[in-house]
């Protein structure tokens, strides 16, 4: 990895909740609000683009691991802001500390960590090969 990366390093992406990130199986929506699972991806998203400038060539980040506590609903048409701060970074491995909070009203809808590991490409298509 380049270098420059290191704790409190931090990327905030905002987003706004639309109908495609309700919680739903199968096509059914089952809460017309923001889902988990829509959470994780901006989580990993907010934490993947902090890494992004520091990856060599021959580097690829991969998510190793994320803890998510869903405290509140966000509904249709929600400004959210994601907060990723890197709190711990040791040879490859990077975690961060994520919140996920209302935009206007500071309101506190998720928090969690994600933890990405950095490999060389080439170790990653071995360990994906069929």
């Amino acid at each position: 990895m380049k270098s420059g990366l290191g704790e409190g390093k931090t990327e905030i992406i905002t987003i706004v909740v639309t109908p495609d990130m309700h919680a739903q199986f199968e096509g059914n929506v089952v809460h017309p609000v923001y889902s988990t699972v829509s959470m994780v991806y901006h989580m990993e998203w907010a934490s993947r683009k902090i890494i992004l400038p520091y990856l060599e060539e021959h580097e690829e980040g991969m998510g190793s691991k994320v803890t998510v506590e869903h405290v509140a609903p966000a509904k249709n048409g929600t400004c959210l802001e994601i907060k990723a701060v890197v709190i711990q970074y040791e040879q490859n491995m990077i975690l961060t500390e994520v919140t996920v909070k209302e935009s206007k009203r500071d309101k506190l809808i998720g928090k969690g960590h994600v933890k990405q590991v950095v490999l060389p490409k080439e170790k990653i298509k071995e360990r994906t090969a069929n």
